[in-house]
């Protein structure tokens, strides 16, 4: 499957992203997810536009594989993109690796929210069409 309109982003391993043995802790790749879907938005449609617009994303939920640890000494990079796509639905690969290693993979399925409304919207058409016959 070809890998539609990906997000990358640099991490810095910070010393309260690690534990006593200086391996990063769970959680931060959690927080990476959510710094790559930002990262996404901001270059499709940042969320102060779709906030305008009165939608906001909800995330339903979020899986990790935990492949390699990432140690202090690492310099991990991040790479999301969109894997399927549905009227109000959507998921996202998530890929945490430095050089050649894999860290940690993960997805996020979630929907579009009509703030106003407070209902459950159909996606976007700026953030759906590119994925037309792609997905």
């Amino acid at each position: 499957m070809k890998k539609t309109l990906v997000a990358e982003l640099d991490f810095r391993v910070n010393v309260y992203d690690i534990d006593a043995m200086g391996i990063v802790s769970n959680i931060v790749y959690i927080r990476w997810f959510e710094d790559l879907r930002m990262a996404y938005l901001d270059a499709n449609f940042p969320y102060k536009e779709l906030m305008e617009e009165q939608i906001s994303p909800i995330i339903m939920n979020t899986e990790a594989a935990y492949k390699e640890p990432v140690t202090i000494y690492d310099h991990p990079i991040g790479r999301c993109w969109m894997t399927a796509v549905g009227g109000s639905s959507w998921e996202m690969a998530f890929e945490i690796s430095s050089g050649d290693r894999i860290h940690c993979t993960g997805i996020q399925k979630g929907c579009f929210y009509d703030v106003a409304k407070k209902r459950v919207t159909r996606m976007p058409a700026r953030l759906a069409n590119p994925f037309k016959d792609k997905v």
